[in-house]
Order: structure tokens, then C-alpha cells, then sequence
């Protein structure tokens, strides 16, 4: 295929992965990669670089609305990303060395826990949770500005939400996608940080995260311009018009129908690492 016919051949599927990843919550970053790898050929490595590319460029902005608004508590976001940081560099680190075959079985599992995330329904937590002292001297707290009121909370098992950030880290260097689900539990499930207070924050770490790892790939040579400028306006044009059609579909039904699609590509990354084709 012609290198021009490619391009838009990219930025076609670009645009489609961020659209449904703007309308099932996933981020155009998880969806894009099965898409270069398995519809594309891509090589896996190439397909994660520019996905980390594409992850940069769509989290910023929205991290930037999220801060504007004062949904994101800054001091908790600054604190986990040590956590996140590290983690990134060790998997992109990782990434390296692990055959591709296998980062594409350990993709697709993460993927599946992904859409089921995405297809199941959310409930919002009640349980209240008590800081700990060694969040108290860290001031992990805040005041969530919602309907109802301003409501102050503070962040509870920090060593706990640490170490899951690290792992979280770990997926999005190695994967090349945001993490953003397990950043989000380890927030309002593990913290006890309000739920879009922990969306919000989650976005502001994913941009810092993936520049930590987009390093690494990119002194190894995994970030081509031909292929991650495309996949970076392809996802930002995708996500934007997700986010403009969210408020007018039906989107619990969408999410799920989704959900099945990302879950049937999941189980064709996994076939696909075990058969050695990827």
C-alpha cells in the first residue's frame, strides 16, 4: 500500500478508536493498538509508541479543562505520579525485553478487564473512609465541589494507592495505554478520594505517565512520525467527537454493545500471542 493510501488508512482507524474509546470511558490509546496490530499488521511495539503518542495529546486537554474547574486535587495526582512515573519507565523498560508475543496475551487480558469496566454499571461509593495519619501529614485532602454543596474529604491508605499506582505504571509503559481504570480504583476504592474527583486526577497523571514511557520508546526507535502523527490527530479528532455525541445517545447501551466489540478483540490479542503471529 502507497505511504499516502496508509496515512489515511490510519487516521481512519485512528479516528474510529477514539471515538469508541471517548464513548466506553476505554481512551482511544486502548483500542487503537488491537486496531494497528491486528486489522494494519503494525508491529506491536510501533502500534504501543504511537498509541503513547496519542495518549500524550488527548489526556492534556482534558487535564487542563479538569484542573480549570477544580475537579483535580493536584497535591494527591503529584504524589501518586512518583508512583506512576516509575512504574512507566520500568515497563517501557520491560517492553524491550518481553517478546511481543506475550505483551500481546498480557494486552488482551488487560483489555478484557477493560470493557468490562466499560460495560458494567457504576455505582457510587458510599462507604466513608477515615484518613490515615501519614496521609494527614501529607495533606492528601480536598473539598469536592458538587451539586449538592462542597463537600471536604481526605485520602485514606496512601502506601496502599502507591503501590497500586506503580503497577498501574508498570501496564502503561509496557501496554502503552492510560491505565485510567486501575488509577481510578485505586483513588475512590482504595483512597476514598470522590469518584469525579478521581477521574479528574486519574487524566492528569495519565499525560505525565506516558511522557515517561514515550521516552524510553522513542530512544529505542518505536515511535515513527509516519505512523504516530496520524494515530495522535486521528484519537484527538475521535475523542472530541465522542465527547460532543456523548450527552445525545444512548449511551449505557452503546457502552455495552462496545464493551462486547473490545471484549471479542481482547480474545482475538490473546489467540493471537499464543499462536506467535503477533
Amino acid at each position: 500500500m502507497p505511504a499516502f493510501e496508509l496515512t489515511i488508512v490510519v487516521l481512519g482507524v485512528a479516528v474510529l478508536a477514539g471515538l469508541v474509546g471517548s464513548l466506553t470511558g476505554l481512551g482511544g490509546g486502548v483500542i487503537v493498538t488491537p486496531a494497528l496490530t491486528l486489522l494494519l499488521g503494525v508491529d506491536l511495539r510501533y502500534a504501543i509508541g504511537a498509541s503513547l503518542v496519542a495518549l500524550i495529546a488527548t489526556s492534556s486537554g482534558a487535564a487542563a479543562t479538569y484542573v480549570r474547574d477544580g475537579l483535580t486535587n493536584i497535591r494527591i495526582g503529584m504524589f501518586l505520579e512518583l508512583a506512576t512515573t516509575v512504574g512507566a519507565i520500568c515497563g517501557a523498560m520491560l517492553a524491550g525485553i518481553i517478546p511481543t508475543s506475550t505483551l500481546a496475551i498480557v494486552f488482551g487480558m488487560v483489555l478484557l478487564y477493560s470493557a468490562w469496566q466499560a460495560g458494567s454499571v457504576r455505582r457510587e461509593r458510599t462507604k466513608v473512609f477515615s484518613p490515615t495519619p501519614f496521609a494527614h501529614r501529607l495533606r492528601l485532602s480536598g473539598v469536592y465541589h458538587g451539586e449538592t454543596g462542597d463537600t471536604p474529604y481526605a485520602a485514606s491508605h496512601p502506601a496502599l494507592g502507591f503501590g497500586i499506582m506503580y503497577g498501574a505504571g508498570i501496564l502503561s509503559g509496557l501496554l502503552g495505554i492510560g491505565s485510567g481504570a486501575f488509577k481510578v480504583i485505586a483513588l475512590d476504592r482504595v483512597m476514598g478520594v470522590p469518584f469525579k474527583v478521581s477521574t479528574a486526577t486519574s487524566n492528569f497523571m495519565i499525560g505525565v505517565t506516558g511522557v515517561a514511557s514515550a521516552a524510553i520508546y522513542f530512544g529505542r526507535g518505536y515511535i515513527h512520525p509516519a505512523l504516530a502523527f496520524p494515530v495522535m490527530l486521528g484519537v484527538l479528532g475521535g475523542s472530541t467527537l465522542g465527547a460532543f455525541l456523548l450527552p445525545r445517545l444512548p449511551v449505557k447501551q452503546l457502552r455495552r454493545g462496545f464493551a462486547l466489540v473490545v471484549g471479542v478483540v481482547a480474545i482475538q490479542m490473546i489467540v493471537q500471542g499464543f499462536r506467535g503471529h503477533l
